[in-house]
């Protein structure tokens, strides 16, 4: 579900401005009592600590060619034959829903999860949810690629217990190519968000796919920007997989990594090792 704007390449501070202009965020400094939800799932394991709720926002400023969700890519409803990709949800109707699992929270240390699509392209709904959940003892996550104005990353940031933020990859023309933008404003905010997460689980995911950032010097050089940021908690390595392509034919979109393949369990590992190189925790 392509946006009626597409994001073009950015270099520098020229990143801010355009996501701006791509992804405008109304009322950014303030909390939004209705957003875009794409799909509430629950009883995740694999979205923050213990059973999770994932709030998934719709909308998101990148376009990566390796994207499984891409009816998470515009902030806009969408109709692909009886399917709608979107809703108009208040805070209240996705707590509604949230509450449902607190059982299973309270058992399992788990809680809600916001993820995309890019949560923070929302910020201001997004900060509401999340301060509502830590009022209702819900811990509180986000999934994030941080490829937003750094106002927006500050608005959720005291309503937070942890971070997954995902870094694409650290060459910033590769970055540009296969995520149609840079990766500055990413860079700089994983930066900024570190100096300010004492007290907050700060993990950083990188997607693993073969090809495009499996090489050992673009890990290497993963982890020496890792090794930099003090409050990391831990690296993760996500296999890249093909769930999503089906997606792709029902939107009429093009899938431009046909012939990229999963990466075996051996090769995963071989990355988490160049990893801890650089960083203690690498899962």
């Amino acid at each position: 579900m392509k946006s009626s704007v597409e994001p073009k390449s950015a270099r520098g501070t020229d990143a801010t401005a355009l996501l701006e202009k791509v992804m405008p965020v109304p009322h950014a400094e303030t909390e939004i009592s209705e957003g875009m939800v794409l799909r509430i799932e629950r009883s995740s394991i694999h979205d923050g600590d213990g059973f999770r709720t994932v709030v998934f926002l719709k909308g998101c400023p990148l376009r990566c060619q390796w994207c499984s969700t891409p009816e998470s890519m515009s902030p806009a409803v969408e109709h692909v034959g009886t399917q709608t990709y979107g809703t108009v949800m208040s805070v209240e109707e996705v707590m509604t829903e949230v509450r449902k699992d607190g059982i299973f929270f309270f058992h399992s240390g788990g809680g809600m999860t916001l993820s995309g699509g890019e949560p923070l392209a929302q910020a201001g709904f997004a900060a509401a949810l999340l301060r509502q959940s830590q009022y209702e003892a819900i811990n509180t996550a986000i999934e994030t690629g941080l490829a937003v104005p750094f106002r927006q990353v500050e608005k959720v940031i005291p309503y937070l217990d942890a971070v997954y933020a995902d870094l694409k990859h650290i060459d910033e023309d590769k970055h540009r190519y296969y995520c149609g933008m840079d990766n500055a404003i990413v860079l700089d905010n994983l930066r900024r968000l570190d100096g300010m997460a004492k007290g907050i689980k700060l993990v950083v995911r990188m997607p693993l796919v073969p090809g495009i950032n499996d090489d050992n010097e673009t890990l290497h050089r993963t982890g020496t920007f890792l090794a930099t940021l003090d409050n990391l908690h831990s690296a993760q390595i996500l296999p890249y997989h093909r769930l999503g392509i089906d997606t792709y034919r029902k939107l009429g979109r093009e899938y431009l990594l046909q012939a990229v393949v999963t990466p075996d369990p051996a090769h995963v590992e071989a990355a988490r090792e160049i990893l801890r190189n650089h960083v203690s925790t690498v899962c």
